[in-house]
């Protein structure tokens, strides 16, 4: 490591701090995209479905690379304004990997148990009002462990950006090996770099998972799992009384 002087360790750190910010700005996006489409496939209407389906199987059979340079190279000759490589990189980073998260969207909502919504329409709950206080409250902590997954694979794709030129730690990592002609050493730092934040964001994320699980009575703070009996935990006793044989007496 002693062939990395200290402005070459700055630079990639500098890569460290570029690669924090595509991975949340992508992230962001991403989640509104994964909630948007995935929500849109379990819509009752059907052009509403196709549509959304249709972005999903497009952006899961497209390479992001390959996206990415299209959207670098070509929507600027075809609109005529470019994108920054920074926001081009975004744009294609969070498109896509909302595309996956609306799987995990769909199919948590999916999993909910239908005499959840049941209950909802007991209470007469609109659509808008089952979705927002029943269902996504118990879909949501079985969509953070493969949304954890998923987030770490968005970090490690933002190394596509260094093909645009954007200064992340894989682009910092091939100026500071021309630099230094040493290869091992390099990328041995960054491997350890994207470990650690692999590593923290993991943490996080299971620190969302405990309080996603707590708040719907699962895991509690120190006690036996006991559903709470407000809110969702009345939701759901109502649910279940439903789906006892002869309904609520």
């Amino acid at each position: 490591m002693s062939e990395i002087s200290g402005g070459l360790w700055e630079l990639l750190l500098k890569g460290v701090w570029i690669t924090v910010q595509l991975t949340v700005y992508s992230a962001a996006l991403g989640a509104v995209v994964a909630f948007a489409v995935g929500l849109a496939r379990t819509h009752r209407l059907w052009i509403v479905r196709f549509l959304s389906g249709a972005y999903f199987e497009v952006f899961r059979g497209t390479s992001a690379l390959v996206l990415m340079l299209w959207v670098f190279f070509v929507v600027p000759l075809t609109l005529g304004w470019q994108l920054v490589p920074m926001w081009a990189a975004v744009l294609t980073l969070g498109c896509t990997y909302g595309a996956y998260g609306s799987e995990i969207v769909r199919g948590a909502v999916a999993a909910v148990a239908p005499a959840q919504r049941e209950a909802g329409i007991a209470l007469s709950f609109t659509p808008a009002q089952r979705l927002r206080k029943i269902i996504l409250p118990q879909a949501w902590p079985e969509m953070v462990p493969p949304f954890n997954n998923l987030l770490i694979e968005l970090l490690k794709g933002t190394a596509l950006v260094s093909v645009l030129g954007v200064g992340d730690i894989t682009f910092a990592a091939q100026l500071v090996r021309n630099a230094t002609g040493q290869s091992a050493p390099v990328y041995t730092v960054i491997l350890v770099m994207y470990f650690v934040l692999a590593f923290l964001l993991t943490r996080v994320m299971r620190l969302v998972e405990r309080r996603a699980k707590a708040g719907i009575g699962q895991v509690p703070a120190g006690g036996a799992a006991v559903t709470r009996r407000t809110g969702l935990g009345r939701q759901q006793e109502v649910a279940r009384s439903w789906s006892r044989p002869g309904g609520a007496s």
